[in-house]
């Protein structure tokens, strides 16, 4: 069974065509080209790469927030667009709970981090716990958005070892870091299809798909048009 996943919450543009055996190909790439030209082109190299055709997908994966929101919107519009036209399932998998499945181990509080501009991060914590069935992921404090400093001060002197993913410490040094709070290498932080998809193979397989029709973006916050128009026009304006 082969899916196509999508990830485009951040300035990263990743496109991976996998299954539950193996990542027959994947496709990042995180430069000036905006998602808009960059998305179409990169979905058809990666089904060419892993030599499958479109007809013969079995699913359509999507990271679906929190994140960039023009980002988010493309990503998703374009899983709904394969979604709906080859009668495939659309499975939308949260942003945050992508990046965890970048590292699978035991033992490690795993702090998925997006910025949410201003000084602020969405932010939510996973573990990895052994059981009948292997390894599951389960959720250990909800999404929140906060500022970034309360995050991390709300880390310090943990009993076990924290590992920070997502890009709201990329412009940020190490230094600051509480003891015992350790940033995952940029490879293994930053947003990638084939997480999306791994995170997919488990909902998919127990029915969780989501309608094309109705699924939006998971945004948190109104977008900084909004907050500037309401800011020139007055809350009235946006109704």
């Amino acid at each position: 069974m082969s899916i196509l996943s999508i990830d485009t919450s951040s300035q990263v543009s990743s496109v991976a065509v996998l299954s539950a055996e193996r990542v027959a190909a994947e496709l990042s790439m995180q430069g000036a080209l905006t998602h808009s030209e960059t998305l179409m082109p990169h979905i058809g190299t990666a089904l060419e790469m892993a030599r499958v055709k479109k007809n013969e997908l079995e699913g359509v994966a999507v990271s679906i927030g929190p994140g960039s929101f023009t980002g988010l919107r493309i990503g998703l519009a374009a899983a709904k667009m394969m979604a709906y036209a080859l009668h495939i399932p659309l499975i939308a998998v949260p942003t945050l709970e992508a990046l965890a499945h970048h590292t699978i181990c035991e033992g490690v509080r795993l702090v998925p981090m997006m910025d949410a501009q201003k000084g602020n991060v969405y932010a939510q914590e996973f573990a990895w716990e052994a059981g009948a069935e292997g390894l599951t992921l389960r959720e250990a404090h909800p999404l929140v958005i906060l500022p970034r400093t309360e995050v991390l001060a709300g880390l310090a002197h943990s009993t076990q070892p924290v590992l920070l993913l997502g890009d709201a410490m990329q412009k940020k040094g190490v230094d600051e870091l509480p003891t015992g709070v350790r940033l995952a290498p940029i490879h293994a932080r930053m947003p990638r299809a084939a997480c999306v998809g791994l995170a997919s193979l488990t909902r998919l397989a127990r029915g969780a798909v989501d309608d094309p029709v109705t699924i939006a973006p998971l945004y948190l916050r109104r977008s900084e048009a909004e907050v500037l128009w309401e800011k020139h026009h007055g809350a009235e304006g946006r109704q």
